[in-house]
């Protein structure tokens, strides 16, 4: 199946270079480009893509906002791409913003291009970008520090399984499902079943909401220094 791409970014020759490396693969089409926030929302209506790179900073309406409308449309819009940031800073409040809306995920502007078109395959098959240490100390971070009042997330977890409870813990503690599989002798497929499970439960997107909301329950605390 082709991935459908649609990329936000203000500066050309990053839009240009990133088109040319993604349309060169089988499996990805890129289908628009646009200069700011404003337009790619637009671009994003009328193109559905799967995948949106959007980039954090842009004038008109920054990547924020643009990540919280399309990934919260308004009523009668049904499309919601999978959203993944682009930035320059490897710490940047505006992409917890953007995980806490929904994205995906954040990838760094001068990544490999290998890593890239990697990030672009694993967001559209429903995985989020938080397998690098870096990327959970920041979310434990941004939790720990700007703490988001809900009415009581641990409470939520009454309805998991224990088991379903120990694979959204380690989630929250950065393993991959086949790091989860091992460590729980299971079959990865149903590593992959358990989360479903867990994401269905908890009413929530993907791998980088189970991970906020982990830190935010309670689940997993961060602790100093951890990575």
């Amino acid at each position: 199946m082709t991935i459908r791409v649609l990329i936000v970014d203000d500066q050309a020759m990053v839009r240009a270079g990133f088109a040319a490396l993604l349309a060169a693969q089988s499996d990805i089409d890129v289908v628009g480009q646009a200069e700011d926030g404003k337009q790619g929302v637009e671009l994003g209506r009328s193109t559905h893509p799967d995948v949106v790179l959007m980039d954090v900073r842009m004038p008109e309406m920054d990547g924020l906002e643009a990540a919280r409308r399309l990934l919260d449309p308004p009523p009668g819009v049904i499309h919601r791409p999978k959203v993944l940031m682009l930035t320059t800073f490897d710490v940047d409040d505006y992409v917890y913003e953007a995980l806490r809306a929904g994205a995906s995920g954040f990838l760094l502007k001068d990544a490999p291009p290998d890593d890239l078109i990697s990030a672009v395959r694993i967001v559209a098959a429903g995985e989020a970008l938080l397998a690098p240490s870096v990327t959970r100390r920041l979310i434990a971070d941004f939790v720990k520090q700007r703490p988001v009042q809900r009415k009581d997330p641990a409470l939520k977890l009454n309805g998991l399984t224990p088991r379903e409870a120990e694979v959204l813990e380690l989630i929250a503690r950065g393993m991959s499902n086949q790091e989860i599989a091992g460590h729980l002798v299971l079959a990865e497929q149903t590593v992959k079943t358990h989360i479903g499970r867990v994401l269905s439960k908890l009413d929530l997107r993907d791998r980088a909401q189970l991970v906020i909301f982990a830190y935010e329950a309670g689940v997993v605390v961060p602790a100093r220094g951890d990575e």
